[in-house]
């Protein structure tokens, strides 16, 4: 799906560059066309800054997309809060897996699978869509700190290319 909304504005790199970001950060666009973090407007010019283009590239794919078959993936677009920066103020472990084809299925579940075979209780999961980054990655918080066997346990894993504590 991912790829349908980037290709569907690739006549325009500039406005391609728009929607990848706000794609990667769960950011939306409400009903008067305005760029929103869980309903809340940010200013084009912000955005524009990020991205690197001007506020009127902004808004134009603002109203391009709410004139869009993705009207109602971006009006729903919602950003989660990501635990990783703040884990160790908060005595959470992070590991980060990188898989040779984030693609396959069953990364997450096996991944699942070992840390609960060994008790450890999982606090939030995120996955890098493979569509939307170069280096897709599965992350895992976890409520205590990860044991040596359960990293060997994952490193042993056929689809993991590389794993970051």
């Amino acid at each position: 799906m991912w790829s349908a909304i980037l290709s569907g504005f690739s006549d325009s790199p500039s406005q391609g560059r728009v929607v990848r970001f706000l794609l990667e950060n769960g950011f939306g666009v409400n009903e008067e066309g305005r760029i929103c973090c869980n309903s809340i407007p940010i200013a084009s010019t912000q955005i524009g800054q990020q991205v690197g283009v001007d506020r009127r590239v902004v808004d134009t794919t603002a109203k391009r997309i709410l004139d869009s078959r993705y009207r109602d993936i971006f009006l729903s677009m919602r950003a989660t809060p990501d635990l990783t920066l703040i884990a160790d103020k908060l005595s959470l472990s992070v590991i980060t897996i990188l898989p040779d084809d984030a693609t396959k299925p069953g990364i997450v579940d096996a991944c699942i699978h070992v840390l609960s075979s060994h008790g450890i209780a999982i606090r939030q999961l995120f996955v890098t869509d493979p569509h939307l980054s170069e280096d897709p990655r599965l992350v895992i918080i976890t409520e205590s700190v990860i044991p040596a066997q359960v990293i060997e346990d994952l490193r042993a894993l056929p689809f993991v290319r590389r794993l970051i504590l």
